[in-house]
This record gives structure tokens, C-alpha cells and sequence, in this order.
């Protein structure tokens, strides 16, 4: 089956669940949480033979043998269980929920994923179907996804002006669902690249921020089928503001489109019980100037988590 074919077959069952409520984007994220449960199981079965590090009353198995109310249920414990895990496990499943209420169409969607062997398809194949997942849940302005989806030409672009080399780090302080890192790792990958380049290439290289979980996790899930990271490994894309402190480390690398607007805000509700939003200064000591102008707070981080002959790339 080819790439565009499944991801047709995967997206059209998300038509048949709109009929129930469930968005583009609460569906993307339900196929996030199965296949990386299927993936975890299919590297544990030969000729892998993987320790996982998902216990068996949760893994793959545990889910795909049920129905009815008590798939349901299984996948809601499942849920909660991994989100209180350590690691790029705790990362996918944090405050994870079940959104699709009807448990025949769970069923459904467990069995779809299960007819693919996801791991025999190449890095590029179910790169590519996730990749297409994200720009179709893009398109679709109802969800407002599209802020977190940089246009993957530009992308593209930006990488071969900067035109990074190997073994040297690349970060993202607002990085959506990893678009970036993607087009970075791909200009890399075409170079020839010995093993050690190749390992931190995997492991090392990339370093992401992102303050909206469930892009986070899409990020992390997008990353880790492109064969950055591992599915045991600690999470590349730290969940928070990146604009709180500086960071510890500086990168060679800084390829980024952070949000727009001009001033950043917080919501407060006062005991009345009425909201208002207040302006949202960062206090930094390494900043030149305290604004609450978003824009101009994300020029300063950007320039504070560069190296000396550092370079950067920004939307």
C-alpha cells in the first residue's frame, strides 16, 4: 500500500468519527497514543526482541484482544497509566484522555492500526503518513492547528540558506510540531555522515520548546518516526515556556517561527469571578529591555541561547 493510500484510509475514518464530535485535531491525537503503543509492541516481538518499557497489562496486546465497554475502559486505565511514566513515554501520555466515546469505533480504529506493520516500513513511509496527518489537521481552520505548522517548503528553505553541518546543535524555542528538526535532519542525512555523526545526529542534535501539550506531543510522536530519538529514550521537546529563563546550553543552531502578536498575556479571574487579561513581562537578566512585546522577547531569548559564532534562522 502506498503512502498516499494510507494515509487516505487513516484520514477518511476520521469523516466517520466528525459524526460523533471528535476534531481533526482530538483524532490525530487518538492515533498518536495507539500507534505508539503498537510501535512499543511490535519492537518488543522478534526479530527485535526489545525489553518494553510498557508492562504488559497495557501494551498493545492487552488493548487489541478487547471490546466493547471493556476496550473502553482498558484504554482509559492505559491512558492514565502511561501518563504518569517517566521519559518520552510519560511525555506522549501526559494527560492523555479518551476522546472517542463510541467503543465500536475505538474498535475500529484499533483495528486499523493494527493491519500495518509499522516498523517494516521505511523511516520515510510512516514519516510521511504522520507528516500528511499534521498538514491536513493544518488545513483544517476550524481546529487552529495551523499556527503550529510552519509551511514545509519554507522550511525547507530556511535549512539550505543555514545549511548546518554535523555534530553541532540545533534548537527550536517554539517548535510546534517539528518541522524544523525534520527538514534539518533530512539536509543532514543526505550528507555522508560516518557512525558517530549519525548517532548524534539521532540523539544529540536537536532541542525543542513548545508550550501547548497536545503539540508537544504531536512533535515528539512526529520526531520519533522519523527516527529522531527512541522510544526509550528522555524526550527532545521540554513542555513549557521557553521564554521563563535562559537556557542552560547554548546551540549552534537556532531555527524557529515563533507566535505572533506584539504583546503577550495572561488571563486572571478575580473573586467576582470576572476575567480580564493583564500584560506578560519577562523578568531576565539577560535580556536588554523588559517588554511585554512578544516578538521583540522572542529576538532577545534567541539571541541569549546562541553560541559565539552561532547562527540563526527565524520567521
Amino acid at each position: 500500500m502506498t503512502t498516499s493510500s494510507i494515509v487516505s484510509k487513516v484520514w477518511n475514518y476520521c469523516n466517520i468519527l466528525r459524526d460523533d464530535g471528535v476534531s481533526y485535531g482530538d483524532y490525530l491525537e487518538q492515533l498518536t497514543f495507539l500507534l505508539f503503543l503498537k510501535m512499543a509492541f511490535e519492537y518488543s516481538k522478534p526479530p527485535y526482541n526489545r525489553e518494553t518499557i510498557i508492562v504488559k497489562d497495557y501494551n498493545w496486546e492487552s488493548l487489541h484482544n478487547k471490546t466493547g465497554v471493556d476496550l473502553e475502559a482498558h484504554y482509559i486505565k492505559i491512558l492514565l497509566e502511561l501518563g504518569k511514566q517517566k521519559g518520552m513515554l510519560g511525555e506522549i501520555f501526559f494527560k492523555a484522555q479518551n476522546k472517542i466515546q463510541d467503543p465500536a469505533k475505538l474498535k475500529k480504529l484499533v483495528d486499523l492500526i493494527d493491519e500495518e506493520n509499522w516498523i517494516t516500513l521505511e523511516t520515510d513511509v510512516k514519516g510521511d503518513i504522520y507528516e500528511g496527518l499534521l498538514e491536513k489537521n493544518a488545513e483544517d481552520t476550524k481546529s487552529g492547528a495551523g499556527q503550529y505548522f510552519t509551511p514545509r517548503a519554507l522550511i525547507k528553505t530556511m535549512v539550505e540558506c543555514i545549511r548546518p553541518e554535523p555534530l553541532k546543535t540545533i534548537a527550536d524555542p517554539a517548535c510546534g510540531t517539528g518541522g524544523f528538526f525534520l527538514s534539518a535532519y533530512n539536509f543532514l542525512s543526505d550528507k555522508k555522515i560516518d557512525k558517530e555523526q549519525k548517532e548524534f545526529l539521532k540523539f544529540k542534535t536537536f532541542r525543542g520548546w513548545e508550550i501547548v501539550p497536545n503539540t508537544a506531543r504531536l512533535c515528539l510522536m512526529n520526531m520519533y518516526l522519523h527516527n529522531i530519538s527512541d522510544i526509550d529514550s528522555e524526550p527532545l521537546i521540554q513542555r513549557e515556556d521557553s521564554l521563563l529563563s535562559k537556557p542552560k546550553t547554548n546551540f549552534d543552531y537556532v531555527l524557529t517561527n515563533p507566535p505572533f502578536g506584539k504583546k503577550s498575556s495572561i488571563t486572571i479571574t478575580n473573586e467576582e469571578g470576572i476575567q480580564k487579561r493583564e500584560s506578560l513581562t519577562y523578568q531576565r537578566q539577560d535580556f536588554w529591555v523588559t517588554t511585554s512585546n512578544k516578538q521583540l522577547n522572542f529576538v532577545q531569548h534567541i539571541v541569549s541561547m546562541l553560541k559565539p559564532d552561532g547562527s540563526a534562522a527565524v520567521v
